[in-house]
């Protein structure tokens, strides 16, 4: 299972299959990887939004970590919603642990805007997960509640993902689809310089899960030993044309087509 890539998802569990764990689970598949979980939250929800969310106790979170990583193993460690300051410390104690890799999806809002992060947890997520973050991937809203910086425009996202590397992320995925505009920007960060991803931006109001789904998709990547700047490519390609062919289910946001590679494969649809 090592030769796939392994990921170990830590995040909460979205009824309507369009993020959340579902959504990781279904990218890194799509992708070749091998997905295992640590589920922090059961949340009820669809496409018109999140009705009520159950947290899973830091002790359960971190036993089903270690469960997977005892045996299964895994190449990269990745993170999406994980509620309260408690499980924001645990999680930072088991990545120390790990010393794997983690992609840090800054998770604090659903696409219905409901609160997927305590408000007491976003300082600690700052100073405990960035830091240990091999990748980070926040959208402008999640930047500007860890920077404090505005984030209007491109040039903002640029700051604040400068911001954050000076926090000690090793890199940033600066998401720019909340920033106005016919076009849609990506900027990928580091230290020793920056890769833009940019695509004209898609009228659907089938979004939900991209996020989740983005940096599950690089994850995945990173796990089957793909440079960053590959990895982040092919996961932005893949959530553009998940985008295009999503299925028009519900009736809110809607989820994407996560599976359309294998569909081509199997003779389906493209």
């Amino acid at each position: 299972m090592a030769s796939l890539g392994r990921v170990l998802i830590i995040a909460g569990s979205d009824s309507g299959g369009g993020a959340g764990i579902q959504a990781d689970i279904k990218t890194v598949t799509a992708l070749g990887g091998y997905a295992a979980t640590a589920v922090t939250a059961i949340t009820v929800q669809n496409t018109l939004g999140v009705s009520a969310a159950y947290p899973v106790s830091s002790e359960v979170i971190v036993a089903q970590a270690r469960a997977v990583l005892d045996d299964i193993g895994a190449d990269v460690i990745k993170t999406g919603m994980l509620g309260g300051l408690d499980v924001v410390e645990a999680i930072a104690r088991l990545l120390d642990d790990a010393g794997l890799p983690a992609v840090i999806d800054p998770v604090m809002a659903a696409k219905g805007g409901a609160r997927l992060l305590a408000d007491e947890a976003v300082g600690p997520l700052r100073d405990l997960l960035v830091p240990r973050a091999a990748l980070l991937t926040p959208n402008a809203p999640e930047a500007e509640a860890l920077t404090g910086l505005a984030v209007d425009t491109t040039d903002d996202l640029r700051r604040a993902g400068e911001a954050l590397l000076r926090l000690g992320a090793g890199a940033v995925l600066m998401k720019g689809g909340h920033v106005p505009g016919e076009r849609v920007v990506d900027i990928l960060m580091t230290s020793y310089g920056e890769a833009v991803f940019e695509g004209e931006r898609i009228d659907t109001r089938h979004t939900h899960g991209t996020g989740c789904t983005l940096a599950s998709a690089c994850a995945t990547g990173l796990a089957q030993r793909l440079s960053l700047e590959a990895a982040t490519a092919r996961a932005w390609d893949y959530v553009h044309r998940a985008m295009l062919q999503a299925p028009g289910l519900g009736g809110g946001h809607g989820p994407l087509d996560h599976g359309w590679p294998l569909r081509g494969a199997l003779g389906g649809r493209t």
